[in-house]
């Protein structure tokens, strides 16, 4: 019998890499049908109303108030200050990078990750036209401060006059939704042992949109919950070759002398 390689199945990280441009207007696309989208999201009385019955909800089931979180950032005025411009800054810069990294390193897993995002934030649209939400800084009744505007930076302007940005559209929170996402997506993709880490990007993003009172426990509970079904339909690519064949290469001289004296003897 001679002794022969098979050559190795091409891994899922094995095909082509979607064009880059094409890739950056299709999800530059994706965006802009959302963010129009959003802004049928109005009714600003029924906005109000839903606020009220979240926020009774959350008491009702003892979740941990907002207000536990905020008063952490409040200690002083630097540290709320990072937390709103993290809030402003962080989220839109931290998923494009995030994409474009997995486009240009793991083709495969960026293809899985852009499904996924946009699935959840298509389900987040129906969701927000379905159930217009205030957020708890214009609730009285939550007794949170607007952070961002007492100590600032904000993104949003006044409500009445606000043409860019729907502000009652807050659940669920694709900041929270698309945070998880790229820790999953980084976790998956790489194989350090750090890699586990990236989880602190969706944890910090929950503590800063409920400290900053731009969204309720409630809004990142439900951006979850969008996300899981999203993840068992959409399945990840499996493992790749390139680890695979760093595991190959790291036998010890024994085993690969093993393998030699099995491979002459066929």
């Amino acid at each position: 019998m001679n002794a022969r390689t098979e050559p190795a199945p091409a891994g899922s990280d094995a095909i082509a890499r979607p064009p880059l441009v094409r890739e950056l207007l299709l999800v530059a696309g994706l965006f802009l049908v959302y963010k129009f989208g959003r802004q049928l999201a109005g009714h600003t009385g029924e906005a109000f109303h839903n606020a009220h019955r979240v926020w009774d909800f959350e008491r009702a089931v003892h979740l941990p108030g907002e207000g536990a979180v905020q008063s952490l950032l409040l200690h002083g005025d630097g540290v709320v200050n990072v937390a709103n411009t993290y809030y402003a800054s962080v989220h839109f810069p931290a998923t494009a990078a995030f994409l474009v990294w997995l486009c240009l390193r793991h083709p495969a897993h960026y293809v899985w990750a852009r499904r996924v995002l946009a699935a959840v934030t298509a389900a987040a649209l129906v969701l927000h036209l379905l159930f217009p939400l205030a957020p708890p800084r214009m609730l009285a009744a939550t007794g949170l401060v607007d952070t961002a505007r007492v100590y600032g930076p904000s993104v949003y302007g006044d409500p009445a006059t606000d043409s860019l940005s729907n502000q009652f559209a807050a659940m669920p929170s694709l900041h929270f939704g698309w945070a998880l996402m790229v820790a999953i997506g980084l976790i998956g993709a790489t194989r350090s042992r750090w890699r586990w880490l990236w989880l602190a990007h969706p944890l910090l993003t929950l503590l800063v949109i409920v400290g900053t009172a731009n969204h309720y426990w409630l809004d990142a509970i439900v951006a979850a919950a969008l996300l899981g079904p999203a993840l068992t339909i959409i399945h990840p690519p499996h493992r790749t070759t390139t680890t695979a064949g760093r595991a190959q290469g790291s036998l010890v001289p024994a085993q690969r002398d093993e393998q030699a004296l099995v491979g002459a003897g066929r």
